[in-house]
């Protein structure tokens, strides 16, 4: 089996091979930007390694991997939009430097370019390719939907927000690991056994992320302590406080007109008082817990889980 760098390897290469036409160029071109930028390709590395369990011929999964690829980073160009994000790992956005336009139009014919990759895999697997596929981009598209809904409500339960980071994240997680299972040859037991871990994990990391937002070190999450606070952000720090608040405590989780460094030390007090992280942290552990015994669970060799279980550990250790 390939390491998982050795898999970033192969994907980096095959990424670049990637041939776009040259007309019309602020059509593709920002394709070619927006794939270029890099990142820790997570998503079809975990395709390549879910196939790597079911056969020795992981490129059998490439262009899956690639599918999965490419549609990530059309989310990412479509949210960025939505956002009106500056920047994306630390480079300009796509609709900061070509315009919103043609953003949109890029990010369509990348959801297209997705579906070209898909075309190349085997006819035996290619229906269920194209089902999980397209059951998966649709539930990303919804959990997106839902977190702009929140955003306007006041009444966003726990429950709701753990629906929303399924479909918005791990539905993500859990296809790619189960379009890799499929085309390395898995059974149905070990297919969705691999989508349930990817889903369980892909909860478990977004419930991390909450807790980071806050609790993080700056330096090494990359991320602006206390964003989510500062936005009045329905995480599940923000709804457990919600829930567990008396009387005028929730107005500083909830006011609009604030000093940012003011209200992001009342509200980690509050989170402090309730003792939110920790209750945070339970809830991850029940996911991350469910995730290994899906992993426990498949049919194959020990050894071939174990760079995933270290996967995980890097993946759920990034500040603990």
């Amino acid at each position: 089996m390939h390491t998982p760098i050795q898999l970033q390897e192969i994907l980096e290469k095959a990424i670049v091979e990637i041939v776009y036409p040259k007309h019309p160029s602020n059509l593709y071109e920002p394709i070619r930007y927006i794939m270029s930028l890099g990142g820790k390709r997570i998503r079809p590395v975990m395709v390549l390694m879910a196939a790597e369990l079911f056969t020795d011929e992981c490129v059998k999964a490439l262009d899956v991997a690639l599918a999965i690829e490419t549609f990530h980073n059309f989310t990412l160009v479509h949210d960025d939009i939505m956002d009106n994000a500056p920047l994306r790992r630390g480079k300009i956005t796509v609709h900061e430097k070509w315009g919103v336009n043609n953003a949109i139009l890029s990010g369509d014919v990348m959801m297209v370019e997705s579906n070209k990759h898909l075309s190349k895999v085997d006819i035996s697997v290619l229906k269920q390719v194209l089902d999980t596929f397209n059951l998966t981009a649709q539930g990303v598209c919804e959990g997106q939907q839902l977190d702009m809904e929140f955003e306007q409500r006041g009444d966003v339960s726990i429950e709701e927000y753990i629906e929303m980071i399924r479909l918005k994240t791990a539905v993500l997680l859990g296809g790619a690991m189960k379009l890799g299972a499929v085309v390395g040859g898995a059974n149905q037991t070990d297919a969705d056994l691999l989508y349930q871990f990817g889903e369980n994990l892909g909860i478990a990391f977004q419930l991390q992320d909450d807790i980071l937002d806050v609790y993080g070190n700056p330096e090494k999450f990359g991320k602006q302590v206390g964003g989510d606070i500062i936005s009045n952000k329905k995480t599940f720090l923000h709804l457990k406080t919600l829930a567990l608040a008396h009387g005028d405590e929730a107005k500083s989780l909830t006011s609009v007109d604030f000093d940012q460094t003011e209200k992001i030390d009342q509200v980690t007090k509050l989170y402090n008082k309730y003792e939110i992280k920790e209750l945070a942290t339970a809830e991850m552990d029940q996911y991350l817990t469910k995730a290994l015994q899906s992993l426990n669970d498949l049919a194959v060799a020990d050894e071939k889980k174990t760079q995933f279980r270290e996967l995980v550990q890097q993946i759920m250790e990034r500040d603990r």
